[in-house]
């Protein structure tokens, strides 16, 4: 089971006493969660401001400073449209990147998702396919790139535990449907993050676990980092195996 560690995501920095908007601090950050027993990182480059960025200068200092604190590790990116909300300037800033990440998340409810997943294959960045719903599903069968990403995310919102579970498996059975040989990781986000981290130990499917989708443990308690996210996250998992032998 692949832990990718979720460093930072969409969050204002300015209002988040956990997140830095300085990437040195950030990748020191993520590398204290990768000798937590993470084993990847997905973070959200940041412009000087905080706010996400595709742009080139920004994503190069973000994964330069990644790399360095964390090497020989993959590092994703996100190409969310909210940095980039036109799909002609996406396109764009992704051409003129110089410093490329090792995989990016695409995801397939946004406008111009076939044409960001192509341009980052085409330059060597394998993509991670965002399905949120239904819509972001379909887009995602026809796409000419389907059986090209390195794996399927499977990605729930803010929602009530106990929905989690039929949501998650609807999406999981059509991806695997689709394309039963690529990898899924699931995860959620605040208060689905824990149950689908649970519902993928049970699967046995990849899962990610940071300050992007939770700022709280398992039992409610903020988290103080990243790293603490993570020892939760290898401690529950060690208990849910252990309990089904």
């Amino acid at each position: 089971m692949l832990l990718q560690v979720c460093v930072n995501g969409a969050r204002d920095t300015a209002r988040r006493p956990w997140l830095s908007a300085d990437e040195t601090e950030a990748a020191a950050d993520a590398a204290r969660a990768l000798a937590a027993g993470g084993q990847e990182v997905h973070l959200h480059p940041k412009d000087a401001a905080g706010r996400d960025s595709l742009a080139a200068h920004d994503v190069a200092r973000w994964v330069r400073a990644m790399r360095s604190a964390c090497p020989d590790v993959p590092i994703g990116v996100t190409t969310g449209a909210w940095a980039a909300p036109d799909p002609s300037r996406r396109l764009q800033a992704i051409a003129e990147w110089t410093e490329l990440p090792d995989h990016a998340s695409v995801n397939w409810h946004e406008d111009g998702a076939d044409e960001v997943a192509a341009l980052l294959i085409e330059r060597g960045v394998r993509v991670e396919a965002g399905i949120w719903d239904g819509a972001g599903l379909e887009t995602w069968r026809r796409s000419p790139v389907r059986a090209d990403c390195l794996r399927v995310l499977v990605e729930l919102p803010d929602e009530a535990a106990e929905t989690v579970r039929a949501h998650a498996e609807g999406l999981i059975a059509h991806v695997s449907r689709e394309e039963p040989s690529l990898p899924i990781l699931l995860h959620g986000e605040e208060r689905s993050a824990w149950p689908a981290f649970d519902l993928a130990v049970e699967r046995g499917l990849d899962s990610r676990v940071g300050l992007e989708d939770s700022l709280t443990l398992p039992d409610g308690r903020p988290a103080s980092g990243n790293a603490s996210l993570v020892r939760a996250a290898v401690m529950r998992r060690r208990a849910l195996v252990d309990a089904r032998r």
